[in-house]
């Protein structure tokens, strides 16, 4: 099942890796391969990126970080192939991704001329673009009836879907709870009615797109193959002046 009807996609430049995921997915969804598989690769994907970094192998560091971006993406299309959605996996995705951003950010930190303090609110401004993007797409997928395994609002470990141990999920959604409670809480109070608001038109999500976790690794990627590794992470902490620009937009016309 796609994430939004036909009606209501947009251009997703984080996606650029959705076209090969699939062809990983459908490679898989016969074998014993499962989902959270798949996310253990692009977890070792991320973490052989980061080596790479801090070795200075830049152009190896920038195929590993897109190749987990694709697998990020691969693990969702082969639960939606296999017709096996699961909390487990929504939440191990996302702890892994949050874990590897911050040891991604350290890496630039070591290889660069940026200050610690800078990496810290570079590593912040990163997650709270990202937490935007999400909140406004969750909120267009639930509106369109798209994948339910994500939820505008986490207050509450859900139940347990067929095939997963509520232990499981309960555990995984406590460590998503930690660490991205406040970048949920924060968007929320800037924007708490976003989903009582008109539909985004696809211009505007294609622009917070720019915010999705896959386009700020192809971003990293191609700063590091260009050696601009000095100017990485004051990027991503400029950049996230743009959370508080497309909320006003949001704000004004939707």
């Amino acid at each position: 099942m796609s994430k939004l009807p036909k009606e209501h996609k947009f251009i997703d430049l984080s996606d650029y890796g959705r076209p090969i995921a699939r062809v990983i997915a459908n490679s898989l969804k016969n074998t014993s391969f499962t989902p959270i598989h798949v996310t253990i690769c692009f977890i070792i994907a991320g973490l052989i990126g980061i080596y790479c970094i801090i070795k200075g192998y830049y152009w190896f560091a920038a195929l590993f970080l897109i190749l987990k971006s694709i697998l990020d993406a691969a693990d969702g299309e082969l639960a939606r192939v296999t017709q096996k959605p699961s909390y487990t996996g929504r939440y191990l995705d996302s702890v892994a991704d949050i874990i590897l951003n911050a040891l991604i950010f350290l890496s630039v930190w070591f290889i660069s001329n940026s200050s610690l303090w800078i990496c810290l609110l570079a590593f912040l401004g990163l997650q709270l673009q990202g937490t935007l993007y999400n909140y406004y797409y969750v909120i267009l997928r639930n509106k369109y009836d798209g994948n339910t395994t994500s939820r505008v609002f986490e207050t509450s470990s859900p139940k347990a879907l067929k095939g997963e141990k509520q232990a499981h999920v309960n555990f995984l959604f406590g460590l998503y709870k930690l660490l991205y409670g406040p970048f949920d809480k924060s968007i929320y109070a800037l924007d708490r009615n976003a989903h009582k608001g008109k539909a985004f038109p696809k211009w505007f999500m294609t622009s917070v797109s720019t915010f999705g976790l896959g386009f700020q690794l192809l971003l990293i990627a191609i700063m590091l193959v260009l050696n601009l590794e000095n100017i990485i992470l004051p990027f991503f902490l400029g950049y996230t002046v743009m959370v508080l620009v497309f909320i006003g937009i949001r704000k004004t016309f939707f």
